[in-house]
């Protein structure tokens, strides 16, 4: 059997409960992909993205519903490594990649500020565009679980507020456009095992400017946070999902102020009132 059939039947058969049902529940459940959508699956060369094109083909083969699919493989400007070894993955998982250029990590070198935030920016308005070019209706990124708990903290801890990941969204500046996150439900753990198991290996951390922040907890916010669950969710293994389900059971009652489309809400608007009922 080729290989890229063998790590086919790993997500549907060997990793069926951690990864494929995980990956069609939140299909299902958040209404992520229907009748007739065109999807780019983006694909940045890491384990999640890869993962990702490979769950999206199988729901394509097997799945109910008919849709169609272009894999997208932006450079924003990867040193020749890592550009060989995303090609190199990309034939052996048997993925038709739609590879376009950008140079986005040359536009942001020379920023002092935040390079981290437009980088992103610019990355999902090149994929945004390129999609639509190509026909699509929605881009699909490679976010997991523990990108929805890990942002969820950071937003808390230091950003002061309560924000989580959505598992999609209206895209505010191309018309028609989607972004989704198929992989929401799925741990990283189990694609880390996915990936093990079928002896693959993928770029971790391109980006020159942030390469040594993707290994020093005193250079990344994030990291503090991963690590910071790990060692929580090693003393209390509920603590990944109770993070997940807190965005599921906001009390507003209990909020002294919420934002909502905008606007802001103060529990001393309706302090009063809601003593007299």
């Amino acid at each position: 059997m080729e290989k890229y059939k063998e790590i086919e039947r790993s997500i549907i058969v060997r990793f069926r409960k951690e990864i494929w049902r995980r990956f069609t529940k939140a299909v299902r459940d958040y209404e992520l992909i229907k009748e007739g959508d065109k999807v780019a699956v983006c694909i940045s060369g890491g384990k999640d993205s890869f993962l990702l094109a490979k769950c999206i083909e199988e729901l394509k083969k097997h799945g109910r519903v008919k849709f169609d699919v272009k894999y997208l493989v932006m450079n924003p400007g990867y040193n020749e490594l890592n550009k060989k070894k995303i090609e190199e993955n990309a034939k052996i998982l048997n993925i038709d990649i739609n590879y376009f250029e950008s140079n986005i990590f040359d536009a942001v070198k020379d920023v002092k500020e935040n390079p981290c935030y437009l980088c992103a920016r610019m990355r999902r308005g090149n994929l945004y565009s390129f999609a639509k070019s190509l026909g699509c209706n929605k881009i699909a990124l490679g976010h997991h679980f523990d990108d929805v708990i890990e942002t969820t903290l950071l937003s808390i801890i230091y950003g002061g507020e309560i924000k989580g990941m959505m598992p999609k969204l209206h895209s505010d500046n191309f018309d028609g456009m989607e972004l989704i996150r198929p992989l929401y439900l799925v741990r990283e753990k189990d694609i880390k095992s996915w990936a093990k198991y079928n002896d693959l290996t993928f770029i971790n951390c391109a980006c020159k400017l942030t390469e040594k922040a993707c290994h020093d907890e005193n250079a990344s916010k994030r990291l503090k946070i991963k690590n910071l669950i790990k060692k929580l969710e090693d003393e209390n293994s509920f603590v990944p999902n109770n993070i997940f389900k807190s965005t599921e059971n906001v009390n507003l009652d209990m909020m002294r102020e919420y934002k909502s489309q905008g606007k802001r809400y103060n529990f001393l608007n309706e302090y009063d009132e809601k003593r007299n009922k």
